[in-house]
């Protein structure tokens, strides 16, 4: 145990990466996604066909595959080359961003047109109706889904070490390799097991929170 407390300073340097990834995918995915959700509902047809494609296209081709293009693209096409960790953090942000859409959209398509009509009755501005009226109504609905997805990022991180960003499983493979040690893993483990296990309780105090609000509102 004492041969890999030496190598604390190089998990530690990881897992800082690894939390440098996942936040930074979150503060700028989640507000992301629902301008291409709106998109996608637009009338303007050429808005809606490229909100679209932009979602079809992040939600149908691996994650992994996405991380060697956006690398290795700006390097052989435009070279330009573009730090690992960098690189990451942006195509974890487009990714994540078609998946929240999608999430957004769905949302707001259970409102009920009711809600709609009232609006409408009442004089509000499609503004007024959809800041007002919808997204806060969507809230508790995509919740569940919305942490479904930030606890699957918590785990896709581990995808950057393929375009070699120093995360947390490049610091733990390296220990393991040098080490020939399998206990590196297990403390990988539990860091990650923890992460999800905090985001788990956050997730289930929000869906209490909103449901005792909608409780309330009946």
């Amino acid at each position: 145990m004492e041969h890999i407390l030496q190598y604390y300073p190089l998990i530690l340097k990881g897992l800082l990466t690894t939390i440098e990834v996942f936040l930074l995918t979150l503060i700028f995915s989640i507000p992301l996604g629902l301008p291409i959700a709106l998109g996608e509902e637009s009338k303007f047809k050429p808005l809606a066909f490229i909100c679209k494609a932009y979602v079809f296209i992040f939600r149908g081709t691996p994650l992994v595959l996405q991380l060697m293009f956006f690398y290795f693209f700006p390097s052989i096409v435009l070279n330009v080359q573009i730090d690992a960790v960098t690189t990451a953090i942006v195509t974890f942000i487009l990714n994540y961003a078609a998946y929240f859409a999608e999430i957004y959209r769905g949302g707001m398509k259970s409102i009920d047109n009711g809600q709609y009509e009232a609006a409408k009755a009442l004089g509000l501005s499609g503004r007024q109706t959809l800041f007002g009226i919808v997204i806060p109504q969507t809230m508790r609905v995509i919740l569940p889904p919305v942490f479904n997805e930030v606890i699957t990022l918590v785990k896709d991180t581990a995808l950057v070490m393929v375009i070699g960003a120093g995360d947390l499983m490049k610091a733990t493979n390296s220990v393991v390799n040098t080490t020939s040690r399998i206990s590196p893993l297990m403390i990988a483990a539990v860091i990650y097991l923890l992460m999800t296990f905090v985001l788990t309780l956050g997730a289930n105090s929000l869906e209490k929170y909103f449901g005792k609000y909608d409780r309330k509102g009946e």
